[in-house]
C-alpha cells in the first residue's frame, strides 16, 4: 500500500510539474517515476500465475504502446497538441471501461 501512496503522490507532484514551462520536465520525470513504482508493485505482488507468456504479453503490450505513443509525438504539430491530449483522454476512458468489464 506504501508503495501505491507514493506512485500516487508522484503523479500528483507530476501534474503539478507540468502546469508550468520552467518545470514540466521535472513533472515528466515525476510522472514517469510513479508509473514505473505502480507498474513493478502491480507486477510483484498481483500476479497469481507469473508465466512467460503473461510477462511476454505485457511486454508487447508495452512495445506496441510505446511505439504508437513515440510515432504519434513525433508527427503532431505543437498547435495540434489540445486535440491530441483530448484523443489520449479519450482513450484513458476506454481503457478504464475495458479494465472495469474485465473485473466484473
Amino acid at each position: 500500500a506504501l508503495l501505491y501512496l507514493s506512485a500516487g503522490v508522484l503523479f500528483i507532484l507530476a501534474l503539478r510539474g507540468l502546469s508550468s514551462p520552467e518545470t514540466s520536465r521535472q513533472g515528466n520525470t515525476l510522472g514517469m517515476l510513479g508509473m514505473a513504482i505502480a507498474i513493478l508493485t502491480t507486477l510483484w505482488f498481483k500476479l497469481a500465475d507469473p508465466s512467460a507468456l503473461t510477462f511476454g504479453l505485457i511486454a508487447a503490450g508495452m512495445a506496441v504502446g510505446g511505439t504508437v505513443g513515440a510515432v504519434i509525438a513525433r508527427r503532431i504539430s505543437m498547435t495540434a497538441m489540445p486535440q491530441l491530449v483530448a484523443a489520449f483522454h479519450s482513450l484513458v476512458g476506454l481503457a478504464a471501461v475495458l479494465v472495469a468489464a474485465s473485473a466484473r
